[in-house]
């Protein structure tokens, strides 16, 4: 049997199939529970081992260092089902042990085969895609789905997601009027996807198209703002339009209402809150109490910290918000020990990237602008390497250019001039840029 895209499956079960790809489109689409339609196909025919192999994926995607175990635990109750599944099941099997063991660069090499082999395989392409996006390789999260685009017919239902893929690793290419077009096109196609929505929305922040970029997202709210597991990240960046124009109460408004308490529930999105809270406190806004229910909210065990060097990041970010310090150094501490052992790919990532970060934002809180400058500079030229998006990377250059801003130093003052310069030429200047050039002696026009 094939499932609707031509892809060999074992199962005989027409109700196991129907409940994964239902799934599937959960996943893809970010609308409602894709744990329960999985578990529903396990329960249909309990001798499939890729729907186990499928809910595993999932839970990975999450970069939950909660949800491992349970991942690990699936992959293994599918290894027996492994004698009767077809070459395309064994081989997701293969990249779903790797991705469970953390070697993510082995895991995205074998999902690639099989796309070589199954252009039409969504479960693989989208979680080679999401970890294409957590290893911050732009390249391949552009390149991979270019390679398989053109094997989607127009009336595919779903070829508009692959659409919206395309579009977002065109934007971390800097392709970026390829990606707007890519993007709007696929929300032709099907309005209700929250993934193209998202990479529009990045092309317009890395233009400095704020006012535009607000319009965007309130346009197109019904798409991707109900019972989505999306909007807060789409919250996130409406907010930081709001912060190009310096609206600071604008974007509190947005975190109060769409982001804090009950709305994150998960860490990609209390890391999205830990970001914009830091931001404001860049900017030497009195965020109250926010970061203490932030910090309470996401009480995640730091013995956990080491899955993910970006997520660590962040969490570290709420904790010097919250001022609870001793725990901030004590998650550093975790995460150097864990960056010590292994093969996982996150050694590297927190090696190279992760562990000198959280240093320089220890640096910068405890006022060491100079420690912090020194520190946070060269990391531009690799921060890619940890992951994420040119948007959310761009905290980095932000508390750079503080740290700059707030030291007194020539060196320092320098680096913050030449970073400015920088984003003087990348996009037009906007009321953020003249709050640093202001603190710079310069003066932007607006």
């Amino acid at each position: 049997m094939n499932d609707a895209h031509g892809n060999p499956v074992s199962t005989a079960s027409t109700a196991a199939l129907a409940h994964a790809e239902q799934a599937l489109w959960r996943t893809l689409a970010f609308y409602g529970d894709a744990v329960a339609d999985l578990d529903a196909a396990i329960a249909a025919d309990p001798g499939w081992g890729l729907a186990r192999i499928a809910k595993a994926d999932f839970l990975l995607t999450l970069t939950e260092p909660s949800l491992v175990p349970e991942a690990r635990s699936l992959v293994a109750a599918a290894e027996p089902l492994m004698a009767h599944a077809n070459s395309r099941e064994r081989a997701h099997f293969a990249a779903a042990t790797r991705c469970a063991a953390g070697r993510w660069r082995e895991a995205g090499a074998l999902w690639d085969g099989l796309l070589l082999q199954h252009p039409r395989d969504l479960l693989a392409l989208n979680s080679a895609h999401l970890f294409d996006f957590y290893r911050g390789d732009a390249l391949s999260l552009r390149a991979r789905v270019a390679r398989v685009l053109p094997e989607w017919p127009a009336d595919d239902p779903l070829r508009p997601f692959v659409l919206g893929m395309h579009a977002f690793g065109l934007e971390e290419c800097n392709q970026y009027a390829q990606a707007e077009d890519t993007g709007r096109r696929a929300l032709e196609a099907c309005p209700r996807m929250p993934w193209a929505v998202h990479a529009v929305a990045h092309v317009m922040e890395m233009q400095g198209r704020h006012a535009e970029g607000v319009e965007w997202l309130r346009s197109r709210e019904p798409d991707w703002a109900p019972d989505n597991g999306l909007s807060v990240h789409l919250w996130w960046h409406a907010a930081l339009f709001k912060l190009e124009s310096l609206d600071t109460a604008g974007a509190l408004q947005l975190f109060d209402a769409y982001m804090a308490g009950a709305a994150s529930v998960v860490n990609l999105q209390w890391l999205d809150g830990a970001a914009l809270l830091w931001r404001l406190r860049l900017l030497d806004v009195d965020v109250g109490a926010r970061w203490q229910r932030l910090a309470s909210d996401w009480a995640q065990p730091v013995e956990l910290a080491g899955h993910c060097a970006f997520n660590d990041c962040h969490a570290l970010l709420a904790l010097i918000g919250s001022g609870e310090l001793g725990r901030a150094h004590a998650l550093l501490e975790a995460a150097t020990a864990r960056a010590a052992q292994g093969e996982e790919d996150n050694r590297a990532m927190a090696g190279e990237v992760g562990l000198p970060l959280m240093h320089a934002l220890l640096a910068h809180a405890a006022g060491d602008h100079v420690g912090a400058v020194r520190l946070l500079y060269p990391l531009r030229r690799v921060a890619h390497h940890f992951g994420g998006s040119h948007a959310q990377r761009d905290l980095i250059d932000q508390t750079l250019l503080a740290a700059a801003c707030a030291a007194t130093g020539e060196h320092e003052r320098a680096v913050g001039h030449a970073l400015l310069n920088e984003r003087r030429l990348a996009k037009p200047a906007t009321p953020l840029m003249a709050h640093w050039a202001a603190r710079l002696g310069q003066r932007v026009n607006l």
